[in-house]
């Protein structure tokens, strides 16, 4: 057993398999309250909109479809890492107003990613949920910083991370005081290029047995395939995950980024309709969004 140092005195640190993450820390399970949004709990939660937000009328577009059909949170990146320094990079700050603005349009909390420390103080005053993305699973810097938020934080899987790797990045974040932690399984690197990664759901339904925070699946980085994200989502459901993190564009063809994974309205609209039955299976249900009065039957 190690020791760690806290203000300037030794703890000892937890044993491999009895860290914060274990669930023997938390046996029952944990439950993150976002806005009228209970994730973790008995019902599956859906996170959808664009992989990028582009500008405010494919924004509008998604976010009103993807609450006509259900959906919990809205979802769209305005700082992107990118593996080409050549390919659009996000809209930054300005993007945010327009992310916040559909967000409060149609009674949808926010999720969005944030990639460096010095982002945080921005995207905590205007987001829900803060997401860590595959690439920066492992900088620990953002991590500690983010352990300091009172906020919930979702954190992909690294690109080819294994899954004690991926629950140590969640120690970093649960050891700074920051409980409200979710995993994000997005595939990992394998020999395989049929598809863009390989979706993990092994490591669903075994992270749920040895770990108390819930467990996000995102088919459409997964698969990079819009035609699988159908049934890699409810494959999820069935594997025990507690929600989805799902990519959704108004006009695929022409999207700035990842257009090639995204789903229509209609497909995700689809994929709304089929959820319940799998759902139904695992003793869970979809979750019912509670929106504002004043935003039912907007469109």
């Amino acid at each position: 057993m190690g020791v760690t140092r806290t203000d300037g005195v030794l703890q000892s640190a937890p044993k491999k398999d009895s860290g914060r993450a274990h669930r023997d820390a938390r046996p029952e399970g944990t439950c993150i309250q976002v806005g009228r949004v209970e994730i973790g709990g008995p019902g599956f939660v859906v996170m959808a909109g664009p992989c990028a937000v582009e500008d405010a009328e494919q924004t509008e577009r998604t976010a009103a479809a993807v609450a006509a059909a259900g959906a919990h949170v809205l979802r769209g990146g305005v700082f992107k890492p990118r593996t080409s320094p050549y390919s659009f990079q996000g809209l930054g700050e300005p993007g945010l107003h327009v992310l916040t603005e559909a967000g409060k349009r149609h009674g949808l909390p926010l999720i969005s990613e944030v990639m460096d420390a010095s982002q945080i103080p921005l995207m905590e005053e205007s987001t829900d949920i803060l997401q860590v993305g595959a690439r920066n699973m492992q900088n620990y810097t953002l991590l500690r910083a983010l352990g300091k938020v009172r906020k919930p934080v979702l954190l992909k899987r690294g690109l080819a991370a294994t899954i004690e790797e991926w629950l140590l990045a969640a120690e970093y974040l649960l050891e700074g005081g920051n409980e409200q932690v979710m995993l994000c399984e997005r595939g990992i690197r394998t020999f395989e290029t049929a598809m863009r990664n390989t979706l993990d759901l092994a490591a669903v339904a075994y992270v749920k047995q040895r770990s108390h925070l819930p467990v996000i699946v995102d088919p459409s980085h997964a698969t990079g395939d819009p035609r699988l994200v159908l049934p890699m989502s409810l494959a999820a459901a069935a594997a025990g995950a507690d929600g989805l993190l799902v990519e959704v564009h108004p006009w695929p063809e022409r999207a700035l980024c990842d257009g090639r994974q995204a789903l229509t309205p209609e497909g995700f609209q689809d994929l709304m309709r089929r959820l319940p039955a799998v759902l139904a299976a695992m003793d869970r249900h979809l979750s019912q969004p509670e929106r504002p009065a004043q935003l039912l039957g907007v469109r």
